[in-house]
This record gives C-alpha cells, structure tokens and sequence, in this order.
C-alpha cells in the first residue's frame, strides 16, 4: 500500500524526524571521559520533565513494567503490603506484578471508567491506624479505558489520612503529555516510559524519586541486580552508568528533551489538551460514547465504545487493512467493545484530522450510522477556534 502506515495508537508513538537523526550514530565508549557530558545533563533535564527539584531521577535501559518492578523492589521488603485499585488492564498488570514479586496486594475493583476513588482510598488509609500498607500505587493515566486520575488529590487523601506510606505513580502514558507535577503533588516514585509522551522507541524506563523514596532503599532487603537503584546512584553520580547503556536511545533522548522544554511544558500539556478535545467533538457527532465517565477524560487517549451490536475488532481491522492507520484495541473487559485513538507524543491538529477522517470511512464501511464528514467537521471548526 502507498504511503506510509499512520500510526494512532496510545504508544509506540510517532518519533519526530529530529529524533530518529539523532539516534543515528557510530558506537562510542561509554567508559570514555567525555560520557558524562551527555548523562549528566539529560539526568538533570528529566527531572525538568517530571517536575521536581528535590528527586533525583534515573534511566534504565528497559520498559515502563521494570519502571513497576524498580519502585516496588527498591524501596519495600518481601511480603510488604501496597494498596491499588484496579480500573483498567494496566492496573491491573501493575497489581499482578506485585503478587508475583511475592508483595501483599490489597486490590479494590473499581469500574472501568473511573479513576482513583479519592474517598474510599482517605476512608481505607484512615482504618490501616497500624500503617500496614506501606504503598499506595495511583495509576495516573489508565491507557486502557482513557481515563485520567487526579493524582493531587491522592496527596490530598493520603495526608488527610496521615498516613505515612510511600505514593507511587504509573504515568507511562501521562508524563510529558499530561500536566504532572512531582514535588508540588508528593509523589515519591514517577514511573514513564520512553515510547509514549518522550517520542522514543520503546527500551527507555525513565523514573524519579523523592528523597523519602530514596531513604527507604537503605532499609530495602527485596533481592535485586539489574534493577538496582543503588547500582544507578553509585555510578550516575560521577556521569557514568552501572552496565553499557542503550547510547542511540540516549541520544535520541536528548534531541526529545530539547524539544519539550523549546515547546514549554505548559505548551506541550496545552496541545494534549486541544487534541483531544477535538477528538472529542468529533466523537460525540459520531453519536458514540467514551469509556471515560465525564471528568475522567484522558488527554493522551480516547477509548470509543460502541453499540452491542457492533464489534470494535471490526472497526480497527478495516481501518488498518484498507486505510493503513492502526488504532488501540479495546484490552481484556473491553475486548471488542472498544477502539481506541491514541493523540499524545508528536501529533498536531492536522495529523489527528487525518485519525478522525480514518476512523469515520472505518465506522461507515462497518455499518456506523454516522454522515460522511460530520467528525472531520467537528473537529475542525474546534481546531480553527482554537488555534493560536
């Protein structure tokens, strides 16, 4: 098929040109003397990215799940117990990830839809009078269902609460996207990854701690080698890394870093923000629903159901075989149920016009009563009152 393939899914996103140029290059010593003078600065730089003066931040040449494993097994013991609510496939794995690491998982089912129950987790920390639960994991930006937490307001419930446990925070598909602020909002663990709001490949765990966080890895008897945040520290301090790291993605690291603090953070959450909105207008003329309940909405993914009738399957076969653009497949619950957009990382309101033109021939060609046009002129007439 002519033309290249039109990627709107939630992550892998799509990589500016700038970035794929940088990545390109000739294998280097990493154990040279002129190393620090890249590893230093984009340690600094990321801790621009998730908001804190206080953490210290840490590049693992891995994925968003180790960013999971390397904040439960750096800061608690064995057999520790951490709270979660699950409202979505991706807290989900984050749940079973605990179990399997052998951690006590207090899980509460939450429906799929809605964010973090700000009430009941005050209510459940206020009755754990013996701090028990020595974690609390907040998933910020739930990709499956396109739902977005209020993570303040977890703070907020948790100092209500007074309780001391640790408060780590999944934002893979949230940080360098959707506004998040680390020191101002207490978290003590950030968890992102390079292929969604960074524009990388995927291979990149990028975290921050607080000192808090960081304090409790000295009393950390959980075993643990390539995962070690002490191994990083050890090493990170002097520029240089524990074990060879991923040099292209560090460079193409670099070249992302430059580009979000050009565009201004508060530009970059602001441009989220007007994608999806329009996404949205062109949704609700479509006479569909979102997974999200309203206040809910994620700005980096909109997860569209449609009518039992229907198969959600159906829609992202056609869009992807006879239009070329890969859409989000409804996961696990959602499974035929659901497609998702995915309008984070390296889009503009042209790009995601060219989504929503994609998406409305899949939804005529499989039945939809929908006009021909109707999305594409919703979101439109938004992105031309809104552009600046």
């Amino acid at each position: 098929m002519a033309g290249r393939n039109h990627l709107y899914i939630p992550g892998p996103t799509n990589i500016p040109n700038e970035v794929l140029n940088a990545m390109h290059i000739a294998m280097e010593d990493h154990r040279s003397p002129i190393f620090p003078q890249l590893l230093t600065p984009l340690l600094q730089d990321l801790k621009k990215i998730f908001r804190t003066e206080t953490g210290q931040a840490f590049i693992f040449p891995a994925t968003g799940t180790a960013g999971w494993e390397i904040a439960l097994t750096n800061t608690l013991n064995p057999g520790d117990k951490v709270l979660i609510y699950r409202f979505g496939q991706f807290s989900h794995l984050w749940a079973e990830l605990a179990k399997r690491l052998g951690f006590d998982v207090e899980i509460h089912q939450e429906t799929w839809g809605k964010g973090m129950p700000l009430d009941k987790l005050e209510a459940r920390l206020k009755e754990d009078t013996g701090h028990e639960i020595k974690a609390v994991l907040a998933t910020h930006n739930e990709t499956a269902t396109g739902v977005t937490s209020d993570i303040a307001g977890v703070r907020k419930a948790m100092d209500a609460a007074k309780h001391p446990a640790l408060m780590f925070v999944d934002g893979v598909s949230s940080i360098a996207s959707i506004d998040f602020r680390m020191d101002e909002w207490g978290v003590d663990g950030a968890i992102s990854g390079s292929q969604k709001g960074f524009m990388l490949p995927a291979g990149g765990a990028f975290l921050a701690f607080s000192q808090k966080a960081l304090k409790a890895t000295e009393t950390s008897t959980y075993p643990r080698c390539f995962l070690d945040l002490q191994d990083q520290m050890n090493t990170n301090k002097d520029g240089y890394t524990p074990y060879t790291p991923n040099l292209p993605l560090l460079y193409g690291l670099r070249k992302a870093l430059d580009l979000l603090l050009e565009e201004g953070l508060e530009n970059v959450y602001a441009r989220h923000h007007r994608l999806a909105e329009g996404t949205r207008k062109a949704i609700a003329v479509w006479g569909l629903k979102l997974c999200a309940y309203p206040g809910f909405e994620s700005d980096t993914v909109s997860a569209i159901m449609v009518p039992e009738s229907k198969d959600a399957r159906h829609v992202i076969s056609t869009a992807f075989n006879k239009y070329n653009i890969s859409l989000g497949a409804g996961l696990s619950e959602l499974a035929g149920k659901a497609f998702r957009i995915g309008h984070v990382g390296d889009m503009n309101d042209v790009s995601m016009l060219g989504a929503i033109a994609g998406v409305e021939m899949a939804l005529l060609d499989n039945g939809f009563d929908i006009k021909a046009g109707s999305g594409v002129a919703a979101a439109i007439e938004y992105y031309r009152g809104t552009a600046k």
